[in-house]
Order: structure tokens, then C-alpha cells, then sequence
């Protein structure tokens, strides 16, 4: 508990309220919508075979599916109608690649933006220093965006061809009593893959967020200014001035002449004359109080 309050205590949580940290703390929550509602999926049809034979018939033939969906590995009993034994049927289709690929970037995503997020709080300078932390950053952004276009694009491929697979119309015609027209065969329940839907809704979400990420990790590299023609590199060191003067010694004080009051003229000599009196230089006259009088 003390290593978590000091934890706490140490980290620059502000972060989170900027673009970085924000949208990186959406990459983290949406990457965990992505990959459960996929990766949890369980799936259920039913169908109906009704026999002429009303005692063969079966009313209620369930099939389950679910992740990763290897179809053929599912199979049910369908009867024949012809008084022997039920025959068994697989699904047709194996959709474990692609639909294992996008939760296995979806974990992956989740993983890296907890990472990246602790960075960002608690050790944001050294993510900063010799821009070699942003520029991986980045670098690793690029990828999963891409990753997450590829990916999400595989599963919505992935996921119309489950739905074409267990498509109880579909399936029906696997079933061979329901080539003879005196059975009746029909489909009871659809699977629900609402789900499966919003999986694919959260990748493309994903993408959105990871394309828009690399602008504002774009931005903490040097490369942004290197574009600008602004960058220096810290490992070059800026020239001495060639003078003092340059660093503002020689100037002359912007308060002298502006202040009002006596300003003396220090260029003035003075000396003593040739009777021993002292001579100041001064060219004022004695005052005479004769016009007063």
C-alpha cells in the first residue's frame, strides 16, 4: 500500500489531460473493448427436422459455436428419417486466423498503451531526453495503426464468412433428410453476433485512434522541428560572442539625459589663474543687485 501511495505521490498525472495521454488512455480502454467482445463470443442456432415418420423427428438440434471458430471442428446429429441412426455433420470453415490475429493485437495494444500511460505519469523526462523515447514511440504507433488496419479488415472478412457458415438455411442443406420433400426442415433460431459486430466497430475505432496518436507523438520528436528548420541538435555547442559588448557592456544608460535635476558637466577644467584664485571654468556673470536697488 506504501509503495502505491508514493507511486501515486511521484506521478504527473496531468498528463492525462492532454492530447498524449488522453487519447493514449482511449487506445488502452477501446483495445480492451476490442479483443473481449471477440475473444468472449459464444454462439448458438437451432434448426428442426420434422420426418414423415413423426417418432424419427427431431424438433430442437442445437449447434454452438465459439471462439476462435474452427467451424469444422463443430459438429451436431441430424436424423436420417429412414429408421437407422443419426448422422453426424460438421460446419464447414476454419476463421480461428484471422479472428486470433485481431484479439492477439488487441492484447497487444492493451499492453503497450499500460505501458506507454506509466511512462507518460512517472517518468516523463527520461521518455523526453535525447528524443529517443518519442521517436520509438512513434515508431511503435506507426506499427500498431497499421496492424490494427490489417487486422480489422482480416476479422470483417472473418466474420461474413461465419455468418455465411452457420446460416441455419445454410447449414439445413447439409442435412440429408431434408433432401426428400415429405420431411420438413426449418430453421428455429439464428445466432445472435451482434457482438461480433462491435468487435469490428471497436478495431476500425482503434485505427482511428492510433492514426490519430501519431500526430501528437509526432510532435514530441525532433524530427517536427527538423522538418521547420528550427532544430538544434544539443550536442552542439553555441559560439562564444566575440565581445563583451554584446552581452550589453559599453552601453550607454537609457536614464542619463532623461532625469530631471542638476547634471553636471564633468568635461569642464577647472585651475587656479595667475592671481591664485581659483578658476571653475564657469562662464556665468556675478549677479548685480544694482536694478533692484
Amino acid at each position: 500500500m506504501d509503495v502505491w501511495l508514493y507511486l501515486v505521490a511521484q506521478g504527473q498525472f496531468t498528463v492525462i489531460k492532454q492530447p498524449l495521454g488522453f487519447i493514449k488512455a482511449l487506445q488502452w480502454i477501446f483495445a480492451i473493448f476490442a479483443f473481449s467482445t471477440c475473444g468472449s463470443y459464444s454462439g448458438m442456432f437451432k434448426m428442426s427436422v420434422e420426418c414423415s415418420n413423426r417418432s424419427e423427428s427431431d424438433l430442437g438440434i442445437e449447434v454452438e459455436f465459439e471462439y476462435p471458430f474452427r467451424l469444422h471442428q463443430v459438429y451436431f446429429d441430424a436424423p436420417t428419417c429412414k429408421g437407422g441412426d443419426k448422422e453426424r455433420l460438421f460446419l464447414v470453415g476454419d476463421y480461428s486466423s484471422s479472428a486470433e490475429f485481431f484479439v492477439t493485437i488487441g492484447v497487444f495494444s492493451f499492453l503497450y498503451s499500460m505501458a506507454a500511460l506509466a511512462v507518460y505519469c512517472f517518468i516523463l523526462e527520461k521518455y523526453r531526453e535525447n528524443n529517443k523515447g518519442p521517436q520509438i514511440d512513434f515508431v511503435v504507433t506507426a506499427v500498431f495503426a497499421f496492424m490494427w488496419l490489417v487486422s480489422s479488415c482480416a476479422w470483417a472478412k472473418g466474420l461474413s464468412d461465419v455468418k455465411t457458415a452457420t446460416d441455419p438455411e445454410r447449414v439445413i442443406t447439409l442435412i440429408q433428410a431434408c433432401e426428400e420433400r415429405e420431411n420438413k426442415c426449418r430453421e428455429i433460431h439464428d445466432p445472435k453476433v451482434s457482438g461480433l459486430n462491435t468487435s469490428v466497430a471497436f478495431g476500425f475505432i482503434n485505427l482511428i485512434l492510433w492514426i490519430g496518436n501519431l500526430w501528437f507523438v509526432f510532435k514530441e520528436t525532433s524530427w517536427k522541428a527538423a522538418f521547420a528548420g528550427t532544430y538544434v541538435p544539443s550536442q552542439e555547442k553555441q559560439p562564444a560572442p566575440d565581445s563583451y559588448a554584446q552581452e550589453g557592456y559599453g552601453q550607454q544608460d537609457p536614464y542619463a539625459g532623461s532625469q530631471g535635476g542638476y547634471q553636471p558637466d564633468y568635461g569642464q577644467q577647472g585651475g587656479y589663474n595667475e592671481d591664485g584664485g581659483y578658476n571653475q571654468g564657469y562662464d556665468q556673470q556675478p549677479t548685480s543687485y544694482s536694478n533692484q536697488m
